[in-house]
């Protein structure tokens, strides 16, 4: 005999008590989407459920200010509350949400000033986001802050670094040899893949085999270096993803001995950090974030670091707007182009995608054969790869963006 019991659990009519299961759970769910106007509806939340709904009222039924709403919610001015909140999101949360919600905290409720304690900062969940946000506070941060920020953006650092370093060391090392092939190559050289490609019209049928007269290979593995790269980053406040990341990948190429990397940031003024790559936390606190650009001098600036313009690399990273003189700053594109260097102008190198940007001189740089586009971190080693071995970039900035 089957009981109504085994029944819904073979997928037939389901119980009385499950409906009413089902349904006190989807009116959680919503409780908890719509918040506390919801509650006469959906009922009220208790235990873990509460205080959840807690901390995100206290963020998201708040005004601009830190005041109250009408739920009299916010962090309002003080340091120990929004270190308890902190330490609540991080309990009830995956750590992606949290990060999103302490960037909403900082946008939302005016809380950078709160950044400038210590004891904050030990609460708070490092990411890019939040590194950017320090960076801009560097010159205002009391010294009694300075050594926790430091250590927040030492640990961002280095978990960029077990992310990228591998990636972009593989990806460069394999387009410079790649680069470097030869026709007479030693047997423990050969590139069997390439040599077969080439010689495929040679296959003997009677023999079943491909007699190559073409012999394809890498050249001697060398230590000299054989492509300078010069890293030109805009550090105005809308780029302060793209700067963290290019500040790590500079100093993942820098530590690779066949590449010269030159690192320069700029605003209405331009600084060379190439000196501190060995060190990308030191490199991140030579920036200022802020401030007007200069984009022509910076492209002088970097002109004097190519001295060999067919094995150079130049990596312009900036939205493009443009405060000095534009005409010059595209002749000097040009010239550079001219004489051999391979220009890539990428508007953000960051995870968010294309950002506001100039899009008359981002014409204007494709009219001249160099396209601009965003690129998130993963796909820069490909595009290292891919201006080493001075592939189409056009080709492959419309693959990525057909990704």
């Amino acid at each position: 005999m089957t009981t109504s019991t085994d029944t819904a659990a073979q997928g037939g009519v389901p119980s009385p008590q499950s409906d009413a299961d089902a349904d006190r759970e989807r009116l959680r769910r919503w409780r908890m989407v719509l918040g506390g106007p919801a509650e006469g509806a959906c009922g009220r939340l208790s235990g873990g459920d509460a205080a959840m709904d807690g901390a995100l009222a206290a963020l998201y039924d708040a005004d601009g200010d830190g005041g109250s709403s009408r739920r009299s919610a916010g962090l309002g001015g003080s340091a120990p509350r929004v270190a308890r909140w902190l330490g609540d999101i991080r309990q009830y949360f995956p750590s992606t949400v949290v990060q999103v919600m302490q960037a909403d905290a900082i946008e939302r409720l005016n809380l950078t000033r709160l950044l400038l304690e210590p004891e904050m900062l030990s609460a708070v969940e490092p990411d890019v986001h939040l590194v950017g946000t320090l960076l801009s506070l560097n010159r205002v941060m009391p010294d009694q802050t300075k050594e926790a920020a430091r250590q927040v953006v030492r640990r961002v650092v280095e978990e960029l670094e077990r992310r990228i370093a591998q990636q972009t060391r593989a990806a460069v090392t394999g387009a410079l040899n790649r680069a470097t092939r030869i026709n007479r190559p030693r047997h423990a050289d050969i590139d069997w893949d390439r040599t077969i490609r080439a010689n495929l019209k040679h296959y003997q049928q009677e023999h079943r085999t491909i007699i190559p007269e073409r012999l394809v290979g890498y050249g001697r593995r060398t230590t000299a270096v054989q492509r300078d790269v010069v890293l030109c980053v805009d550090q105005s406040g809308s780029m302060a993803a793209s700067v963290v990341y290019s500040g790590v990948f500079a100093a993942v190429l820098a530590s690779m001995r066949s590449l010269r990397t030159s690192l320069v940031v700029f605003d209405t003024a331009v600084v060379d950090l190439t000196d501190q790559l060995s060190d990308p936390v030191e490199v991140l606190f030579g920036t200022q974030l802020g401030g007007g650009t200069d984009i022509n001098r910076a492209i002088g600036y970097s002109q004097q670091l190519i001295t060999r313009p067919r094995d150079s690399i130049f990596v312009l990273i900036s939205d493009l707007y443009e405060g000095g003189v534009r005409e010059q700053m595209l002749r000097r594109v040009a010239e550079m182009t001219a004489a051999g260097v391979q220009v890539v102008v990428l508007l953000a190198l960051s995870d968010e995608g294309a950002p506001a940007y100039d899009r008359q001189n981002a014409a204007a740089l494709a009219a001249l054969g160099v396209p601009a586009f965003a690129c998130t971190p993963d796909a820069f080693p490909d595009l290292m790869a891919a201006a080493i071995e001075r592939r189409d970039l056009v080709a492959f900035a419309e693959r990525f963006a057909d990704r």
